[in-house]
């Protein structure tokens, strides 16, 4: 049964506090979410009554951990539609989960002279790993241009596909920009020439209903737990099945092993070969109850509710003389990328903060985006499902106000 989305911003504790004595306006989603009390409880819960390793022990508390690590995988692999849960590798977040392609990938298939294409769009983490891993291997790293809308386009990639290409690796939405790309197209594009895709999908599987891996046809997705109501320090590798199977360990140790000797090694069946050592079992429980709150909302509705939430942001930061919104997707997902004339991107963020808006500063992670638009970085404010209208108002007051003193 789905709930309301208004109503759903008092199921956060953070928001009832006050910074520098305003109301908080926590406009900073895409750099983490809030959590809800069901969340903040599972933790409390865990640490109270069962905490203990698992996948090690028999006693009643391993049991219990063992079964509530194993629940939450199966949960995350319902909301993603993922054929099997053995293809969810719980990770540290998505940093890790695209570095465990880049490293695991690129051992078995990256040879001297092929190529990874990675677009302009991207964040450093599914950006930095594909360029080290092409510097190691003697591999040609390619770019995906961003259009001066700050889109993909589809005949430019397809133009780009060779017999040497191995990988394309681009996010589903632009941390910097909100570009929602058309992975509809780009994907089949991608496998019409025998290339396989990963999806940076940290902005987007808390924002889309279009998060289904098997529609999607995605061979690896990635995302994190602390964007999408979570924890931070858990995060999530899906990836389908047969490349698990044939791509080695990321990392070596315990749990991950099958049987050990001094002339042998063999390795545990998925999703264990990719969880070496203690995991982050709270974490994932913690992430399992973020998934069981997003699913008591009606994913379409809350999509809707947030892009009507986005329209008027854009609307009221347009108003604003002397704003540059940067960016003019056909399809934009959560953020409000912005600068104002004459005043530098940190000082707006500071000055917005003595009124309690909390927003994001800087290049984001994505330099190769700031130097495409010509710009040192941006004001990024970035929405969740308990923002609202009033966020948007108090924002724009900020900013208005943030301009009159530094204008006078």
């Amino acid at each position: 049964m789905s709930i309301s989305i208004p109503a759903a911003r008092a199921d956060f504790p953070i928001l009832s506090t006050r910074v520098n004595d305003h109301p908080l306006v926590y406009l900073d989603n895409a750099a983490t979410t809030q959590k809800p009390q069901v969340v903040i409880d599972s933790l409390r819960d865990y640490y109270t009554f069962v905490n203990s390793n698992v996948h090690r022990g028999g006693h009643t508390l391993a049991v219990r951990a063992t079964d509530m690590y194993e629940a939450a995988r199966e949960k995350v692999a319902r909301f993603i539609n993922a054929a099997h849960a053995h293809e969810v590798i719980f990770t540290r977040g998505t940093t890790e989960s695209i570095n465990l392609v880049a490293t695991s990938f690129g051992e078995a298939f990256i040879q001297p002279g092929d190529e990874v294409i990675v677009s302009q769009l991207e964040h450093h983490s599914n950006y930095v790993p594909w360029f080290e891993l092409c510097q190691r291997k003697g591999a040609r790293f390619r770019v995906l241009p961003l259009t001066p809308t700050g889109e993909l386009d589809p005949e430019v990639l397809q133009s780009m596909f060779t017999e040497k290409t191995r990988l394309l690796a681009l996010n589903q939405v632009s941390n910097s920009l909100g570009t929602v790309n058309p992975l509809e197209t780009l994907i089949p594009l991608a496998h019409a020439a025998g290339v396989p895709v990963l999806v940076d999908a940290a902005q987007s599987v808390q924002h889309l209903a279009a998060r289904d891996v098997q529609a999607l046809d995605a061979d690896f997705y990635a995302f994190s737990g602390h964007k999408m109501y979570a924890p931070m320090g858990i995060g999530v590798l899906y990836a389908k099945e047969s490349w698990l199977e044939k791509l080695p360990p990321f990392l070596y140790g315990g749990e991950m092993i099958d049987q050990v000797s001094s002339t042998r090694v063999t390795f545990a069946q998925l999703p264990y070969k990719f969880e070496a050592g203690t995991p982050n079992v709270e974490g994932a429980v913690g992430l399992g109850a973020a998934v069981d709150y997003l699913n008591r909302f009606d994913q379409l509705e809350l999509q809707a509710y947030e892009e009507d939430l986005l329209a008027y942001g854009i609307e009221q930061l347009r108003a604003i003389p002397g704003l540059t919104l940067y960016g003019n997707p056909r399809h934009r997902s959560s953020i409000l990328p912005f600068n104002v004339e004459g005043i530098q991107h940190y000082d707006m963020g500071i000055l917005l903060d003595t009124s309690g808006v909390a927003v994001r500063t800087g290049q984001h992670c994505t330099q190769p985006i700031m130097d495409a638009l010509s710009i040192s970085g941006t004001v990024r404010a970035s929405l969740a499902l308990y923002n609202n209208r009033e966020d948007i108002d108090a924002l724009t007051r900020g900013i208005r106000r943030v301009m009159k003193m530094l204008r006078r």
